[in-house]
């Protein structure tokens, strides 16, 4: 099939198809005009990028881990995908515990200001 009817079947861009096969993600043969093909397995495969892409994955990270799908039965390859795999979750959890510390900074300002404006509010009132 063409890039135009893998996309279609997909629901993704031309564009990203090409940047996975520009990442090693996908491949495809060239007709003479230049044109891509891709076989049937191509439409699970592209599946799974998007689901390894969702899972908050890179591409250099789903290049990675693309093995364990090629080669299922290979031990070490397994396991090579297992600890990458783990070591992107842990690397998320890092990142929402920094999200969390930075959420609680923005809450101290805003009650900060919450006081700094019921003073001007409270301040304008023994004015008039």
């Amino acid at each position: 099939m063409r890039i135009g009817e893998l996309s279609t079947r997909t629901g993704v861009s031309p564009r990203s198809l090409r940047y996975y096969e520009e990442q090693g993600l996908l491949t495809s043969s060239r007709s003479e005009a230049g044109q891509r093909h891709y076989s049937e397995t191509a439409v699970e495969r592209v599946a799974l990028i998007r689901q390894l892409f969702d899972a908050g994955m890179s591409s250099r990270v789903i290049a990675s881990v693309l093995p364990c799908v090629e080669t299922p039965g290979d031990e070490g390859i397994a396991e090579m995908a297992f600890a990458t795999m783990t070591r992107e979750r842990d690397r998320i959890d890092a990142e929402i515990a920094h999200l969390i510390q930075t959420r609680d900074a923005l809450d101290v300002l805003i009650e900060a200001n919450a006081r700094h404006r019921a003073e001007l509010t409270t301040g304008s009132e023994k004015v008039a």
